[in-house]
């Protein structure tokens, strides 16, 4: 089995402080990710001045009344020196960089920086231009699907196909856009509805609390699985409270690892470590009292028991009428060469 592609999604969680982004690159690392993610975007181009948070933004902690999206956003934005930085960090740290643009010149950004995965997010898949221009890199993609229906799904597939991206370089990511989501909104079985109707590799975005569902994403076959963390829940800022800490990151990737060596091949059939013990936990056929030599034998003489290392009890009826070569104790467990 492929190894499920884990990125630990840092996002804006670094609060717009260098010193917290390398921390956040450090716990990711080894935690045992795959990839630590970040998001590109020029606030000016993503949101209008005017624009009011989201409903989960407004009610942090830390949410000054009446601030504007357009505020939050603009503390949060990594410029050019940044992205430099922690894509050195990532590299001395032995993980992945992974950023998400956020629009249109945040993915030139992006490609000046030499990245070979585009992760489009789920607040992009209706915005044509954005789709086009990443589907004419040809790059591997995660499209994520939150807040969307199946159509709007199957048309940025298309999108991204018409403009040069491989249908077999496309991963679909089922998300429920909600932080914390419920989990009576999850719908997990979505992921596979997709990865069916639209012949694409699939994995999740999770933003429910815990570590159990992504869990359950890879058991039922997602190829990749990304989930946001912090280095502490009680942080300001507006995803700290539905991402995992770091050590609740490092217990859901090796979930996940031991998940994926749990999965197997698919072919029934004793596995090395059980084999030692077939004769302790099976039955042979033994004799149920003692008998003579010339004793043709009846069910009634045989009884199954253990160890499982004689005459299997699948062969009673081969047994059944043969003649005893010689005499027996009762309990003696047969072999082919007591049987005439």
């Amino acid at each position: 089995m492929s190894k499920t592609i884990i990125i630990a999604e840092a996002g804006v969680n670094h609060n717009g402080q260098m010193e917290l982004a390398h921390k956040l690159v450090e716990a990711a690392a080894e935690a045992g990710a795959d990839y630590v993610k970040f998001q590109t975007f020029k606030t000016g181009h993503l949101v209008t001045s005017s624009a009011p948070k989201a409903a989960y933004q407004a009610i942090q902690r830390d949410s000054e009344p009446g601030e504007s999206q357009y505020d939050m956003l603009r503390r949060l934005e990594l410029d050019r020196t940044a992205h430099l930085q922690l894509i050195e960090h990532a590299k001395r740290c032995r993980i992945r960089f992974l950023s998400t643009a956020f629009d249109l010149d945040s993915i030139d950004l992006l490609v000046e920086f030499g990245l070979g995965l585009f992760k489009i997010p789920s607040g992009e898949i209706t915005n044509l231009p954005y789709l086009r221009k990443i589907g004419q890199l040809g790059k591997p993609i995660i499209l994520s699907t939150g807040m969307c229906t199946m159509e709007e799904v199957s048309q940025a597939i298309s999108v991204l196909v018409a403009s040069g991206a491989p249908l077999n370089k496309i991963t679909v990511l089922h998300c429920t856009t909600e932080y914390p989501a419920p989990f009576e909104d999850v719908n997990l079985n979505a992921m596979l509805t997709m990865g069916k109707a639209f012949g694409v590799k699939f994995g999740y975005s999770d933003h429910t609390p815990g570590i159990e569902i992504p869990i359950a994403a890879v058991a039922l076959g997602a190829k990749v699985i990304e989930k946001h963390f912090t280095l502490n829940r009680s942080l300001p800022g507006p995803d700290h409270k539905a991402s995992l800490e770091p050590h609740e990151l490092k217990a859901m990737i090796k979930a996940i690892r031991n998940v994926e060596m749990a999965l197997g091949n698919g072919i029934k059939e004793p596995a090395p470590s059980e084999i030692k013990n077939l004769a302790a936990a099976r039955k042979s056929i033994h004799l149920s009292t003692e008998l003579p030599a010339g004793h043709i034998l009846t069910p009634a003489d045989l009884e199954m028991k253990r160890p499982g290392d004689g005459i299997s009890p699948m062969l009673m009826d081969q047994v059944v009428g043969r003649i005893l070569k010689t005499k027996l104790r009762v309990d003696t467990k047969l072999q082919w060469e007591h049987l005439k």
